[in-house]
């Protein structure tokens, strides 16, 4: 049998972005993508961790991997390569269990989205050429290098070019097109042979290409970069790899748009007085556009467990159906029972939930939304997530997405 390790460095002491490898991406830990990578993929064997934090250990194993011993401090610096790192993980792995896989993969947590199949064609490339050392995936170039320049003798002096091109001159001066074709490194994949690393290497000296689809480029240095790669994975239509249910896309027709109401129509505070009569607080815009809706075609119904009359108050100031007062565990039975009754194809449905008993109406539906403050079951279920909280405009923002679609 061929065994192939995927080891995912995540040390605990990321500066740029605190905590990363255990921060919620799109509703999962971040590391739970590349734990999946790992675990989907058909060649390999066994996935592994390593780490020098007992919280992020805890966080791999919640999602499938191994944490056989904890990475050495003396490995875990601002300033650690690769290298010591894995070559500490395959002399480990051989002295306490006589384990040697004939392949490694490294999937670093940084770059969580990934197309399926990627470890399995890195592997494969691997294998099929006994003369490589590894396989490295790329992508091409944003920048031409061709066109970029030193300063050898500081600003007040002339400037170098970077790099020369046999038979062209001056390719500063040249069209991009006749210019030749350059390619970045990834950190989506890396397959290498154990010997390389044990010889001092990350990748050898015969480094095979695997070129990957540039939209799946995502490096997670800032939270400005969080914000950006959330957002390609929920709306980028990327066939990925996710540690859930894969991320379903917005229908091209929605019929109706069910709301469930605290913390979706409203902001989930209640203000109650002496007498026990309770008020809540709304978003007034998203009332505002309910008519373009329907004018476009799509019903809203508002389905809520709440008893209390205010629902149905706001409702009608929404002009909007209500049905609530339905018991905690039959929403979904009572959204199932609606949609038979008015003949509405269930993927035709989108639903906007926040807590645990939204759950099972997700599984009814075409298009499970969650707000961005939803609970974190519910946020890891929904096909998007929307960037505004519930009673702060997610409401507004989803029906503006609908009527742009159309």
């Amino acid at each position: 049998m061929t065994e192939i390790l995927a080891i995912i460095p995540a040390r605990g002491g990321s500066k740029g972005i605190p905590r990363k490898n255990i921060r919620p991406f799109c509703g999962y830990p971040l590391i739970a993508y590349s734990i999946a990578a790992g675990l989907q993929a058909q060649t390999v064997t066994r996935v592994l961790v390593s780490t020098d934090d007992e919280e992020i250990a805890a966080v791999a194993r919640t999602w499938g991997a191994e944490t056989p011993f904890l990475r050495p401090a003396e490995f875990a610096q601002d300033k650690t390569t690769d290298l010591p790192v894995f070559a500490h993980a395959l002399e480990w792995l051989e002295k306490h269990e006589g384990y040697r896989p004939n392949v490694v993969v490294q999937l670093r947590p940084t770059s969580p989205i990934r197309p399926v199949g990627l470890v399995d064609d890195a592997v494969r490339i691997l294998l099929q050429h006994p003369d490589a050392d590894s396989v490295r995936g790329i992508v091409p170039a944003g920048q031409n290098p061709h066109k970029m320049w030193r300063l050898p003798g500081g600003i007040d002096s002339p400037m170098k070019n970077l790099l020369d091109v046999e038979g062209i001159e001056e390719p500063y001066n040249a069209p991009r097109q006749i210019l030749p074709d350059v390619y970045w490194q990834t950190g989506h994949i890396d397959a290498i042979r154990p010997a390389a690393i044990l010889n001092g290497s990350m990748s050898g000296r015969n480094i095979y290409p695997l070129l990957i689809d540039p939209n799946f480029t995502v490096d997670l240095d800032n939270l400005r970069d969080w914000a950006r790669a959330e957002w390609l994975a929920l709306n980028g239509g990327l066939e990925m790899v996710w540690p859930g249910r894969a991320k379903r896309p917005m229908p091209a027709q929605i019929d109706l748009l069910v709301l469930d109401f605290d913390g979706v129509v409203t902001d989930n505070r209640v203000w109650v007085n002496e007498d026990g009569r309770e008020m809540v607080a709304a978003w007034r815009s998203d009332s505002l556009i309910m008519s373009k809706l329907r004018a476009a075609g799509t019903e809203v119904v508002i389905l809520s467990s709440e008893v209390n009359p205010v629902v149905a108050a706001r409702a009608r100031k929404m002009k909007v159906e209500a049905i609530h007062g339905i018991g905690l565990e039959d929403k979904a039975e009572v959204l199932k029972n609606l949609l038979e009754s008015r003949k509405i194809n269930p993927a035709h449905v989108a639903y906007i939930g926040n807590d645990l008993n939204d759950l099972p109406c997700f599984d009814v539906v075409g298009w499970a939304v969650a707000v961005s403050n939803a609970q974190p079951e519910v946020l890891r279920a929904a096909d998007f997530v929307t960037s505004k909280p519930g009673g702060h405009g997610a409401v507004r923002e989803v029906c503006d997405l609908i009527l742009s679609r159309l």
